[in-house]
């Protein structure tokens, strides 16, 4: 696992942005946030996930919120000006971004998705978020991460 390069990393070393990789053990199956940050040996509020949404124009929309919290499905509609959002279904996830679920990275996706992340995160020098592979984490400063995905940070929780 320690050789691995995932397309998040290819894509951070293009823009030569500073990260390090964590991994870790997903053999049991444990691979929710907040197991993945105590396999980590991180803090649990430095610890963010990847939510894929489908807006009810069609859009397709990446939401990145710490680990522990859950999503609020109208905050991240009026964030990015629609209607309404809803999840989309875990079935879609590798067509949609070609990542699995519990290694969907922000960074790298198939497509270019508007990525939209929790202001929680206003407070932290950097974060951690999916490497683009189940076992695997990647820790860099929360500017660089705004500048390679272009996201924005808003209420989404």
């Amino acid at each position: 696992m320690k050789n691995i390069k995932t397309n998040a990393m290819r894509q951070l070393d293009a823009q030569k942005i500073k990260y390090e990789v964590y991994t870790y053990d997903a053999e049991d199956g444990k691979i929710d946030g907040l197991r993945v940050a105590q396999k980590c040996y991180q803090d649990v509020r430095m610890v963010y996930k990847t939510l894929v949404a489908r807006s009810a124009s069609n859009k397709i929309y990446v939401f990145v919120v710490n680990v522990a919290d859950e999503l609020d499905l109208k905050k991240c509609a009026k964030a990015v000006h629609e209607k309404s959002i809803a999840m989309v279904h875990v079935n879609e996830l590798l067509g949609l971004t070609g990542y699995v679920r519990g290694g969907c990275s922000p960074i790298g996706m198939k497509k270019k998705y508007p990525v939209i992340l929790s202001d929680t995160a206003a407070s932290l020098d950097s974060i951690i978020f999916s490497g683009g592979k189940i076992g695997c984490q990647i820790h860099c400063s929360v500017n660089d991460f705004m500048k390679v995905t272009q996201a924005f940070m808003a209420c989404i929780i």
